[in-house]
């Protein structure tokens, strides 16, 4: 006998697990966690950056699948740098950047290498001559050939 609030051609499901992100312990899949704690922009993203490498989890490198616990050490390389952190608190939301930043901890020595870096990515800009307009058809011809493309 079916139950009066399914419909009759509908499946039965497995009861989703709490989603909420406060007072979860149960471990989450590294992927949805990057995403949730805001280093990559998708998850597709993110499991792509662990199946190159870049993400290491205890000093390993972690596979899209690999389950992160409170406590885990992780590195993770994306376009803001190279982070060094520790995970508080696992989720599977991705909310606002405040709640994100509350999932981890980075490291004093983590973040003083990121600032570093940019200080020395923006003085490297300020040095480098900035040209006066756009490369001509001929410039981009003569700039592929140089290159050997």
């Amino acid at each position: 006998m079916m139950s009066s609030w399914r419909c009759a051609g509908e499946m039965a499901r497995k009861p989703e697990p709490a989603k909420s992100s406060i007072g979860a312990m149960e471990p989450v899949r590294i992927d949805k966690w990057l995403w949730a704690a805001r280093f990559f922009k998708s998850r597709a993203q993110a499991a792509r950056a662990c199946e190159l490498g870049r993400v290491q989890l205890n000093g390993l490198r972690a596979k899209p699948a690999r389950e992160v616990h409170v406590g885990a050490r992780l590195r993770i390389e994306n376009e803001g740098g190279i982070f060094e952190i520790e995970a508080l608190e696992p989720s599977t939301i991705r909310g606002p950047a405040a709640m994100a930043q509350k999932l981890y901890h980075e490291t004093d020595l983590s973040r003083e290498a990121r600032m570093t870096a940019a200080k020395e990515r923006k003085a490297m800009r300020e040095l480098a001559p900035a040209p006066e307009r756009k490369p001509s058809k001929r410039d981009r011809r003569r700039i592929i050939r140089f290159c050997g493309n």
